[in-house]
C-alpha cells in the first residue's frame, strides 16, 4: 500500500468524512478543519455531534448518497462502512482516493514532534487520559485524541500545538499498524476481538508488528507484569522501558502501595529502583496504579517535572463510563463503567468492592457482541464473585448479527455455577425495578458494559 500524505491533498477541494457524527471521525474533522482543510460529511443521523459540527463551519448532509462526494479531493472512512456504500462507490467512479480512518490519523501523527500511542486490551481511554491531565497541567499543549468524554477538554479530543499528540491505539482489524508513533505504551494483551483475530497467539503477532513501527529513536513502554505484552516486544531490537508491580526488576514500579475509603491508592513510584516521587491518585483500583506508572515513564521520555506529574494525577478524577459517579438511588451509589472483557469485569468489581467499603455491590452486566461473549464465556463465568448481587440483560449486538450460540441466559448458567449470583432481566426498567426493592443505603450500584447500559443508571437516578 503507497504510503498516505497529507501534504499531496489539494486544499481547494473537500475532505468529505462518511459517517462524520463517529466520536473519533468527528474529532478528525476538527483538526483538519482547524488545519485550513474545507471539510465536509455524512452521517445516518442527526446528533448533538453533527450540529456541534455544522457550528464550527462544516457541512453534514444526513443520509449517504452518492452526490454527497462529488467535488471532494479525499474521502475517508471507518471499517464499519460496508463496501457498498453509495459514497464509496461513487468515490470509486469518480477516481476520488478513499481512505480508512486510521490510515488519516497515522498520517495526521506525523505532523508532530511527538506522537504517542496509548495500545492495549483495555485501560486506553483512562490511561490516554492522565496523561491529558499532565501534559496540559505542564503547560505543553498538547493534541489529544480520547475514546471517551473527558472533561478537562470539555469532549473526546483537543486541538492543541505541534509537538505533542497523544492518541488511543485500538487493535480491532490491525488499525494501529496504519499509525506512527515515537512512543507506544502497551499496557496488556489479552485475547478479544476474536471476530477478527484467530487466537491470542494472532493479536500478539499483531503486536509485534506495531513495535516494530517505531522509529530508531523511539520507544515502547510495556507492562511487564504481562507476559503477552512481553513476548510481543522482547527481540524487537527497539528500547523498551519497562514498568510493573509483580515482575523483576522494572524500570518503575510502585511500592508501600496503600488505599484510603474511597479506594483512591497513595504509592511510591521507584525509577530504577531508586525512590523517585509519591503519587496520589483520584480514581480507584489497583489497575490505575499500573496505568499510572505507564503515564509517568512516557511522562519522563518527554521531560515533564515529577511536580507536574503529581499535580496532573491529582486532577484527573474520571472520564465519561469509567467508574463515573452518576447519582444515588435510596442511599445507594450508582456509578458507570465501561468494562466489558473480563479482566476489566474483576478489575471493576474489585475496585468497586473497595469503594462500597463493606456495604453491598451490586451489579448489572451487559454483555457486548455475540463473538466476544462466546470466545470469553468461560472466563466470564469466574468474574463476578466481587458482587453481591448480579444481572445479566440482552447482549450489546453492536455490529453484530445475532448467531443464536450464545445468550445472556447462558452467561447467567455458567455464572451460576461459579458465583451463584446471577439473575437474567431483559427490560431496563424491570432492572432498575430489582435493585430498587433491594439496595440499603451505603451500597453501590454499578451498570457495566460498553453498549448502551448506562441508561439503567439514568432509569434509577430520576
Amino acid at each position: 500500500m503507497t504510503e498516505f500524505d497529507l501534504r499531496n491533498i489539494d486544499k481547494s477541494k473537500p475532505v468529505f468524512f462518511v459517517g462524520i457524527g463517529g466520536i473519533s471521525m468527528s474529532a478528525l474533522a476538527h483538526i483538519l478543519k482547524n488545519d485550513g482543510y474545507i471539510v465536509r460529511g455524512s452521517d445516518f443521523k442527526e446528533s448533538e455531534t453533527t450540529q456541534q459540527l455544522r457550528e464550527m463551519g462544516i457541512a453534514v448532509s444526513i443520509g449517504h448518497s452518492a452526490e454527497n462526494v462529488r467535488g471532494a479531493g479525499l474521502v475517508v472512512y471507518t471499517a464499519a462502512v460496508k463496501k457498498d456504500n453509495p459514497e464509496l462507490l461513487e468515490a470509486g467512479r469518480l477516481g476520488i482516493l478513499a481512505i480508512e480512518r486510521a490510515r488519516l490519523l497515522g498520517a495526521m501523527m506525523k505532523n508532530y514532534s511527538y506522537p504517542v500511542a496509548v495500545s492495549g486490551t483495555h485501560g486506553k481511554t483512562t490511561t490516554t487520559s492522565m496523561l491529558a491531565h499532565i501534559l496540559c497541567g505542564a503547560g505543553l499543549d498538547p493534541t489529544i485524541l480520547v475514546g471517551g468524554v473527558l472533561p478537562l477538554i470539555g469532549g473526546n479530543m483537543r486541538d492543541g500545538g505541534k509537538e505533542y499528540f497523544v492518541t488511543e491505539a485500538c487493535e480491532y482489524c490491525a488499525s494501529f499498524l496504519k499509525f506512527f508513533p515515537l512512543y507506544s505504551i502497551i499496557l496488556n494483551i489479552e485475547e478479544d476481538h476474536l471476530d477478527f483475530f484467530k487466537d491470542i497467539d494472532d493479536i500478539i503477532s499483531c503486536f509485534q508488528k506495531f513495535v516494530m513501527r517505531l522509529p530508531e529513536n523511539g520507544a515502547v513502554i510495556a507492562n511487564f507484569d504481562d507476559e503477552n505484552v512481553k513476548c510481543a516486544v522482547s527481540g524487537s531490537g527497539k528500547r523498551v522501558i519497562t514498568y510493573g508491580i509483580e515482575c523483576e526488576n522494572p524500570d518503575y514500579t510502585a511500592k508501600n502501595i496503600t488505599f484510603d475509603k474511597t479506594g483512591f491508592a497513595a504509592f511510591d513510584v521507584l525509577r530504577n529502583g531508586a525512590f523517585y516521587f509519591q503519587a496520589k491518585l483520584n480514581v480507584p483500583g489497583m489497575h490505575n496504579v499500573k496505568n499510572a506508572l505507564a503515564v509517568i515513564a512516557v511522562s519522563d521520555l518527554l521531560g515533564v517535572s515529577k511536580q507536574d506529574m503529581q499535580k496532573g494525577f491529582l486532577s484527573y478524577k474520571g472520564t465519561n463510563r469509567r467508574f463515573e459517579h452518576k447519582g444515588e438511588v435510596g442511599g445507594a451509589k450508582v456509578i458507570d463503567d465501561y468494562a466489558h472483557h473480563p479482566t476489566e469485569v474483576k478489575a471493576t468489581l474489585k475496585a468497586a468492592r473497595a469503594v462500597a467499603n463493606g456495604k453491598k455491590v451490586w451489579c448489572v452486566f451487559q454483555p457486548h457482541t455475540y463473538t466476544r461473549s462466546l470466545a470469553l464465556k468461560d472466563e466470564f463465568a469466574k468474574s463476578f464473585f466481587d458482587c453481591d448481587g448480579l444481572v445479566v440483560t440482552d447482549i450489546y449486538a453492536a455490529r453484530e448479527k445475532d448467531t443464536g450460540l450464545i445468550t445472556s441466559a447462558d452467561l447467567v448458567d455458567v455464572i451460576n455455577k461459579n458465583s451463584g449470583n446471577a439473575t437474567y432481566i431483559k427490560a431496563f426498567q424491570d432492572v432498575a425495578d430489582f435493585f430498587k426493592e433491594r439496595v440499603s443505603p451505603g451500597d453501590l450500584i454499578l451498570t457495566m458494559g460498553a453498549g448502551d447500559v448506562y441508561k439503567i443508571g439514568e432509569l434509577l437516578v430520576k
